[in-house]
């Protein structure tokens, strides 16, 4: 397929006009444009479609037919774009947890970028409070991104902690990593077919659709619809169907059937 070797599409997708040599702005840049223009989504999931990760189907399903995806497509993609415009890159899973106590298995691809003697996490697919921009590790060093603050931790069981502020003085964690494990394509393979079929998977049992704004997020599920915007939380139940639809096309019209 021609298209994967043209990145020009790629930049098309996101609306994506920046430069693309090796530097922190690329990387700013990309990660930015790519997270507030291409959707999370898992809807294939519940129109029983397979999720292939092959480079392939990544940019006919997300370039070319203009969809989302969820972290195991979106990151893979990213990563593919990163390596291919010369980025050190590593590709990690990570544990998601609620409580910043009890960690699941490793159920989220994230990216790891060595630039200018640091390293920084990337991840355009975290669909829950998930970073927009680049998140340098350096421990304890709180980093806003746009209404978001973040800071990252160190766990001496689980490596690194993602956090992100809920308060003034209040962090909620989002999922640990250890920066060294590399992952390789059949552990995404096998993680990906878990998150995919496995009947009490939240993809697999919830339809969710989300995308950060620079003043908040949009997150529609099978159960609401909530809004954030500068601070304030705007939510609506959903009763059926039909109305999930309904707002589907209002909110993320390129995913309504």
């Amino acid at each position: 397929m021609s298209n994967v070797l043209n990145l020009e599409d790629y930049f098309n997708r996101i609306s994506y006009t920046g430069r693309t040599d090796v530097s922190y702005e690329t990387l700013y840049e990309l990660h930015l444009a790519h997270a507030l223009n291409v959707p999370f989504e898992n809807l294939d999931i519940h129109n029983n479609k397979p999720i292939t990760l092959d480079i392939e189907s990544l940019f006919e399903k997300i370039i070319e037919n203009k969809r989302g995806g969820y972290c195991y497509e979106m990151n893979s993609l990213f990563s593919f774009v990163l390596k291919k415009l010369g980025f050190q890159v590593t590709d990690l899973l990570a544990r998601m947890t609620k409580d910043g106590v009890n960690y699941g298995g490793k159920s989220h691809q994230i990216i790891i970028v060595e630039l200018d003697g640091r390293k920084y996490l990337a991840d355009v697919g975290c669909g829950v409070n998930g970073i927009v921009a680049p998140l340098l590790l350096e421990e304890g060093t709180e980093q806003q991104q746009f209404s978001y603050k973040y800071r990252i931790k160190t766990d001496e069981e689980y490596g690194y902690v993602l956090q992100f502020k809920i308060g003034n003085d209040e962090y909620k964690s989002l999922y640990s990593f250890i920066p060294d494990q590399r992952c390789y394509p059949m552990d995404f393979i096998m993680a990906n077919h878990f998150s995919s079929t496995y009947p009490s998977s939240l993809y697999a049992t919830k339809k969710f659709c989300t995308i950060p704004t620079k003043e908040g997020r949009i997150t529609l599920t099978d159960e609401h619809l909530k809004i954030l915007n500068n601070g304030k939380l705007t939510e609506t139940k959903v009763e059926s169907d039909e109305e999930f639809n309904k707002l589907l096309k209002k909110y993320f019209p390129m995913l309504a059937q």
